[in-house]
This record gives C-alpha cells, sequence and structure tokens, in this order.
C-alpha cells in the first residue's frame, strides 16, 4: 500500500510538472517564441502524464481493494459460533469461513398447522417456553408469512425474543405457545395447593393472620406453574404459598 501510494504521488507530480511547462509553452507561442510544433508537444505531454496519473490511481485503488478482501468483517456485531477453515486453508467463493449470531437479535422459527392460523390471528401474542429450565420468555413480536408449505400445509412463524436475552442461543429447543383466546380467570400457585387423599384445599389467611383449610375445586393448569380455581376462593382472598409450614402454624394456634 505504501509503495502505491507513493506511485500515485509521483504520477500526480509528473502532471503537475507537465501542466506548467504547457501553460508556460502557450505564453512563449503567444509570443511567437516557439513553433506550432513545440506547443503541441508539450500539450501531448501533458495529456500523458494526466492519463498516467489516473491510471496510477486506478491501480492503487486496485490494491486497495485486493487487500481489503483479506479482512472478513460481518455485517453485524456478534459471536462467532462455528469458524469452518483453518489458518493456511485454501478457501473458494462461496465456502463458509465461520458461522456467527447476535444476541440482540435471536427469534423462534414455529411451523403452525393450517388449521389453527385463524385461532393465531394475523399479529399473534406469543410466548417462548425454554424446554431445560421452563423459563418463560414473552415475545416482542410475532410475524407470520404471507405463504404456506405446499408439502407440509403449515406456515412459518417468526417470534422475536427481547433483546439479549441471557441464556438463548442459536439451536436450543423451546416451545411457543400462542394466545388463542382471553378469559378472566382465578388463579394461584401451584405450590400453594395441599392434596391430602382426594381432599385438595388451600390455607386461606385472614386479615389477622390466622390461616384455615378450605376446599377448592381446581381446573387446568397454566405453563407458568399456575392452577386455576373454580370454586372454594373469592378473588382478592390470600392463600398460604407454603401450605405445610401454614398447616403447622395452624395447629400451634389451636
Amino acid at each position: 500500500m505504501a509503495g502505491s501510494r507513493a506511485q500515485v504521488m509521483q504520477a500526480q507530480a509528473a502532471a503537475q510538472n507537465a501542466k506548467s511547462e504547457y501553460e508556460r509553452a502557450r505564453q512563449l507561442y503567444a509570443q511567437k517564441f516557439i513553433s506550432q510544433a513545440a506547443l503541441d508537444k508539450a500539450e501531448a505531454d501533458y495529456r500523458v502524464a494526466q492519463a498516467q496519473a489516473a491510471a496510477s490511481e486506478a491501480g492503487a485503488g486496485q490494491s486497495a481493494l485486493a487487500q481489503a478482501y483479506t479482512a472478513v468483517i460481518a455485517p453485524y456485531g456478534g459471536v462467532v459460533a462455528a469458524r469452518h477453515v483453518e489458518v493456511g486453508e485454501m478457501v473458494t467463493v462461496g465456502k463458509p469461513l465461520m458461522t456467527g449470531f447476535d444476541p440482540s437479535q435471536m427469534r423462534v422459527i414455529v411451523h403452525v398447522p393450517q388449521h389453527k392460523l385463524a385461532d393465531i390471528g394475523a399479529r399473534p401474542e406469543a410466548t417462548v417456553k425454554i424446554a431445560s429450565s421452563g423459563r418463560m420468555i414473552a415475545a416482542t413480536t410475532a410475524t407470520v408469512s404471507p405463504a404456506a408449505d405446499a408439502r407440509t400445509h403449515s406456515t412459518q412463524v417468526r417470534v422475536q425474543l427481547p433483546a439479549n436475552e441471557a441464556g438463548i442461543y442459536p439451536g436450543m429447543f423451546v416451545r411457543v405457545q400462542f394466545v388463542t383466546g382471553k378469559a378472566n380467570k382465578l388463579l394461584i400457585p401451584s405450590g400453594a395447593v395441599l392434596r391430602r387423599s382426594e381432599v385438595v384445599a388451600v390455607y386461606v389467611v385472614d386479615d389477622k393472620g390466622a390461616v384455615k383449610l378450605r376446599q377448592v375445586r381446581l381446573g387446568e393448569a397454566t405453563g407458568q406453574d399456575e392452577v386455576e380455581i373454580l370454586a372454594g376462593l373469592n378473588p382478592g382472598e390470600k392463600v398460604a404459598l407454603e401450605p405445610v409450614k401454614a398447616g403447622m402454624s395452624g395447629a400451634k394456634q389451636k
């Protein structure tokens, strides 16, 4: 690169000098001190110097472009997940060098059966469940593809995750839950339910802190470690989150 820049500077200096010689020749020709042939030669020398300077600049540009090919720059900032070539290995056009990902742009690709598209809607609400830990993550957006797969008759839905979500990386197995309807339900943590033989109950805590066992009827469990209460509790009532300890406390109060 240093040699190319030096050649460009040398060619530009030669072109500037040829221009000065041509300007002097024009003045001398106007004063009848030189012939037309001498003026034509000075002009030709100036044109040649200009062409050489342009060619030198073009050559320097090609050298810079060739050097740029030696550096691999990703179009985004992220993490290198895999390297597919070793140092000194010959590569060809189209051969992958590295695989990377951007933690701030993670998403889940899910295929929804055609008959379920009407249930999730054009702009679905989705929650992603990490299979290994059970953690639930609310998706920021979900985009339904405008085309279906002719072989599987399913449609791709891209579910966008929050930026820089900890513990998420490509290739993980997750489950996506879509909201297909909304209803008001009375939910309590699953761990607050006490099961004794056929009796299902919770410990209700009153305003004075006293606990009392009350039988309840359960509905469906949600994916967030909660269970629906169909009967036995009213909205606003407090239940003990640790029924075993609550039962021991109630026994001492008696």
